[in-house]
């Protein structure tokens, strides 16, 4: 019973469940970006390229064999060793533009951080007392101590 008991403190504490939120929304956050690169800059390259998929380039490191059509979904079907270098730029692009948009989102809450710092830190500055007030408290002052004597 114990294990059960010091796996759920683990598992309830709050570390664990921010974490798991974050690899959830990471997942799903991840196939936008693949659908945003796959299906939108990847095509604006080829149209501006030449038409050229990227998906297909690749070259053949093995024997092609005969009759067998020349692309890369039948080839790694068939287990002919080949070099997929365009799907390789594909998710190059993908981990770069998924890069960009975590560092833009640490900057931001770091520069949230620390202006929420700069907040809590500022003073509160106190409004000089005037002449009558201090004068006034001086008589307080005195008047209690003749009092007292």
């Amino acid at each position: 019973m114990g294990i059960l008991k010091d796996f759920k403190e683990f598992a309830m504490k709050g570390n664990v469940i921010d974490l798991a939120v974050a690899v959830i929304i990471g997942g799903a956050f991840g196939k936008i970006v693949t659908s945003l690169v796959e299906d939108l800059i990847m095509p604006l390259i080829s149209a501006i390229i030449g038409k050229i998929d990227f998906s297909n380039l690749y070259i053949v490191l093995g024997d092609l064999p005969a009759g067998a059509a020349d692309n890369l979904d039948n080839l790694k079907k068939l287990k002919i060793p080949v070099l997929a270098y365009g799907h390789f730029i594909t998710v190059s692009i993908d981990f770069l533009i998924l890069a960009f948009i975590i560092f833009l989102m640490v900057r931001l809450v770091t520069h949230l951080k620390h202006q929420s710092k700069e907040e809590d830190n500022t003073e509160v500055v106190a409004t000089p007392t005037s002449e009558e007030i201090l004068l006034l408290r001086e008589i307080r002052d005195s008047l209690q101590t003749k009092k007292e004597n």
